[in-house]
């Protein structure tokens, strides 16, 4: 089987193309390397160029005719850098990735994959995937304005989706292939990992929310579990998505329990064995309790649920990081 992957050379679509892999599945990469690296791609069938490009994504179904769904990763997700440049999110998170839908059609490619964002959705606890909209950020609400778009697509064409929509992926591939490529993570677990290599206390950004222990809940999801569920909806594809059900299917991936800042430390320091320095700040704005997904959906219709712990995503990003500059070159 082969399946084509947009953002290939990116933290999550390297990471599926690894597992794609290791289940003896070929993963054709797609990416403009503008975040993305070239190290993630050594060795697998690989084009540069710009995903809305379609003399490029003809020429990838001329090469591989037998293409059997695809799977959309590029994407830009930096939230501060949308809130700065909204205009290129649109561009790259809407407008291109509808060029992208166009080409699929073109080629006769009739089962997307969609990695989306469970940003989407306002706070809460056990969200389902029926949840009411509210993305708070020009990133989730590009995500969201082009859910939108997928679903009515499927009204009215043969394509057919499967997005998945998760919070915060963490960890890396467990050998080490494949990890978060920046250096300056803005994520609670990257900024914690900083703020440990440097011997700097790590800020707790407000205690006093409506949670469990007063700190804030984030739901963390294991990259290589992410990338399990990914294969899960290709293989199980046909299946789910078959007549008379739904041509577009959003589904939650995540914890299915979430975590608090203060747990994220806990288990931070059973991986490191040592206490980690940190303080209580004011809370940010735009800060919000939190929120993690239900996730019974997946559980159903993939036979997903996550496997690797938190503890085993601290432990394995931990890992990336101390080996990253073996992996990528410039570092």
């Amino acid at each position: 089987m082969k399946v084509l992957i947009t953002g290939g050379a990116g933290f999550i679509g390297s990471t599926l193309a690894s597992a794609c892999l290791d289940e003896g599945i070929e993963p054709i990469v797609v990416d403009d390397l503008s975040t993305g690296r070239p190290e993630f791609v050594t060795g697998r069938t690989f084009y540069l160029g710009d995903i809305a490009d379609g003399h490029l994504i003809d020429r990838v179904f001329a090469d591989h005719p037998d293409i059997h769904a695809a799977i959309g990763c590029a994407a830009k997700i930096v939230v501060p850098e949308s809130v700065a440049d909204p205009l290129g999110y649109y561009d790259t998170n809407v407008t291109k990735s509808l060029a992208v839908v166009r080409h699929l059609l073109r080629n006769g490619c009739h089962r997307l994959v969609f990695s989306g964002s469970a940003a989407i959705y306002d706070s809460g606890e056990n969200i389902t995937e029926d949840a009411p909209l509210r993305p708070l950020s020009p990133y989730a609400r590009t995500k969201a304005v082009f859910e939108g778009a997928l679903e009515d697509i499927t009204g009215g064409t043969p394509l057919r989706v499967i997005t998945l929509r998760y919070f915060n992926p963490i960890g890396a591939d467990p050998k080490q292939r494949t990890g978060l490529q920046t250096t300056t993570p803005t994520h609670a677990l990257g900024v914690m990992i900083d703020r440990y290599r440097a011997g700097e206390p790590y800020p707790v950004t407000g205690a006093d929310w409506p949670t469990r222990d007063g700190s804030g809940v984030r739901d963390y999801v294991h990259v290589w579990d992410l990338a399990a569920a990914h294969l899960a909806a290709v293989r199980r594809f046909d299946e789910v998505t078959a007549e008379p059900g739904p041509r577009y299917l959003p589904i939650n991936l995540g914890s299915g329990t979430g975590s608090t800042v203060f747990e994220l430390i806990a288990a931070f320091e059973e991986v490191t064995g040592e206490p980690l320095a940190h303080h209580i700040t004011d809370a940010r704005p735009g800060d919000v309790a939190g929120a993690y997904p239900n996730i019974d959906r997946a559980r159903t219709l993939l036979g997903w649920s996550p496997t690797r712990t938190l503890q085993d995503g601290i432990a394995d990003a931990l890992a990336w990081n101390a080996n990253r500059a073996t992996v990528l070159r410039d570092e």
